[in-house]
């Protein structure tokens, strides 16, 4: 306290004003890390607000949205180069509207159509859209696949949602669009981002993906369905990208114990770079 004091009496009016700053930047960070840990240690599927945007979002799981929130935002796994002022984006897989909101806050011109199947999730969606003041993206809750049709889907609740059913969750049917139709112009980042759905998907659209600037697709292997990952780099090689993986969970001595996740014994982020 007495050094603040004195400060307060030395300062020049410069000094004191970045001090004030510095001091602001440093009361921001230490709410900005006790909400994380608020978040990460919340109990699954448990309603909550944050305000970790900077406004006030509406989130189904807490531990969930974090993960997204620093795979996002903290590594920006979804930042790419345009010389486009508007670019067009679509975002397959729009879950609770982390990726809309960082695609609006890195290019807020951008023509973004989002595709979210899950009605409950669909609707946090839309709610943390209006309350980030984001009035201009296309959202249509329908699943992404490689025609128009309904299909039964495996409502997990949160960021897990899938086509392929698992035991418990909610059961519900979703309509789907075919994504095929929505490449027909030039697209400067298309997100697939769907949950095991990917190599069907993308083997539908292969045709189309010359007219795909960047690609990011999230592959998912399910411990008891044949793997299609290479298939699904095949695709995109052919399309003319350079691929680079990453992966989502580091799946830890897999030739004396394979770990699984929600069924998944391995998650992949898949870029595509031209």
């Amino acid at each position: 306290m007495a050094k603040r004091i004195l400060h307060n009496l030395t300062d020049s009016p410069q000094e004191k004003a970045e001090r004030e700053r510095a001091e602001r930047e440093q009361a921001e960070r230490e709410l900005i890390a006790k909400e994380r840990l608020r978040l990460q240690t919340l109990p699954r599927y448990v309603e909550t607000e944050t305000n970790l945007p900077g406004f006030k979002v509406k989130i189904p799981d807490g531990p969930s949205f974090l993960a997204s929130w620093m795979e996002i935002f903290d590594r920006e796994i979804y930042k790419f180069k345009t010389e486009n002022n508007s670019p067009r984006i679509l975002d397959c897989g729009a879950n609770v509207g982390v990726s809309c909101i960082f695609f609006k806050k890195f290019y807020p011109q951008a023509r973004i159509t989002a595709f979210e199947p899950d009605l409950k999730i669909a609707n946090y969606l839309q709610h943390n859209l209006e309350s980030a003041g984001i009035k201009d993206i296309e959202l249509i809750k329908k699943a992404v696949w490689s025609s128009e049709t309904t299909l039964h889907f495996h409502s997990e609740g949160s960021d897990g949602g899938r086509i392929e059913a698992l035991p418990g969750g909610r059961k519900i049917e979703v309509q789907t669009v075919r994504l095929r139709d929505y490449l027909n112009e030039n697209i400067d980042l298309l997100k697939i981002d769907i949950e095991g759905a990917e190599t069907d998907v993308m083997r539908d659209v292969a045709p189309q993906l010359q007219n795909v600037r960047n690609l990011f697709v999230e592959y998912h292997s399910f411990a008891n369905i044949p793997q299609t990952l290479d298939e699904l780099l095949g695709i995109i090689k052919r399309a003319g990208f350079r691929f680079h993986l990453q992966p989502v969970h580091a799946f830890s001595q897999p030739l004396f114990k394979v770990d699984e996740y929600m069924g998944m014994d391995l998650q992949l982020n898949i870029f595509g770079c031209r």
